[in-house]
């Protein structure tokens, strides 16, 4: 609950991140190394030393918050646990894109987009950047705010660090690429399972803010029971599913990757015309999703024995 409610305050502090960086960098950094040195795409066993790396990555940093969680203070280890958070981040780079298509148009919103996904922007008009942003909000929701909050609220600090440094690899290494196709292969599968949890308990949250936030939870219960399980990822639909139901939108569908069509399966039945207005909409439905997942947690520590 304090690192939910802190982070949310402040977020990651700009001077923080110049003095030392962040946690994610310094996992980032670790897995550059051991990549350099163990990935050998053409050679056999490559899974197993992707395996291999992931399994080092995590050891160390269960140490390094296995040691943390006993030796700091308390309210050190919940400075720590904010890093592990992103509702302030996320928020603050889709309401960039809102603003941007508001204030600069479409190549503002393009460029403002291209900074949250992965997608090849000049392919977007600009109801394909208003849908690009709210995607985005709705899947980092889970992978950013939802999944390292259950993973702190059941293994600890330790717990959440693991998530989050799993994560990591999954982003740089977890792609289906001639050079990480095997070596990134344990990285994405795992990625897949520990987002099992905190992806359904997303599209819950989704759906409990949009009774607060005058979108519609009905909605969003039947996109996610219709549409979820039809997406290419088994975790990325249930978010995405509950944000285009509770807006009346009609999320995700084929997008261009680089170069690549990716025809994945439409999340909602609603107008395809997002616009800006739709953004700062989901945004408001975002802060009542986190509102949602703070007042359970609250409940927990409420009705916890002792």
């Amino acid at each position: 609950m304090a690192a939910l409610i802190l982070e949310a305050v402040i977020g990651y502090p700009a001077f923080v991140y110049r003095a030392i960086g962040h946690p994610v960098t310094w996992m980032g950094a670790l897995l550059t190394f051991l990549e350099s040195r163990l990935n050998r795409p053409d050679a056999p066993g490559n899974r197993l030393r992707g395996l291999a790396t992931i399994i080092i990555l995590l050891a160390a940093t269960a140490a390094v918050a296995f040691a943390a969680n006993r030796l700091l203070p308390g309210f050190i280890v919940v400075l720590i646990a904010t890093s592990l958070l992103a509702q302030r981040s996320l928020h603050d780079h889709v309401r960039a894109v809102a603003d941007a298509l508001q204030t600069g148009g479409l190549d503002a919103g393009r460029n403002a987009v291209s900074m949250i996904v992965g997608r090849n922007p000049a392919s977007l008009d600009e109801a394909g950047v208003a849908r690009a942003a709210i995607e985005s909000l709705a899947e980092n929701f889970s992978d950013g705010i939802a999944a390292p909050a259950f993973w702190l609220t059941v293994a600890g600090l330790p717990g959440a660090a693991c998530y989050k440094a799993a994560n990591t690899a999954d982003s740089m290494i977890g792609h289906r690429t001639p050079r990480y196709e095997t070596f990134g292969w344990a990285a994405a599968r795992l990625d897949d399972v520990i987002n099992l949890p905190a992806s359904r308990l997303s599209a819950v949250f989704i759906a409990l803010g949009a009774i607060a936030t005058g979108a519609s939870p009905r909605g969003a219960i039947r996109a996610v029971l219709r549409d979820a399980g039809s997406h290419r990822s088994p975790n990325a639909g249930w978010p995405e599913a509950a944000m285009a139901g509770a807006l009346g939108l009609k999320l995700a569908g084929p997008r261009v990757y680089g170069d690549t069509l990716v025809d994945d399966a439409f999340m909602g039945d609603g107008r395809r015309e997002a616009t800006a207005a739709d953004i700062v909409r989901a945004l408001r439905l975002y802060k009542g999703a986190c509102a949602a997942q703070a007042l359970i947690l609250l409940a927990l520590v409420l009705i916890r024995p002792g």
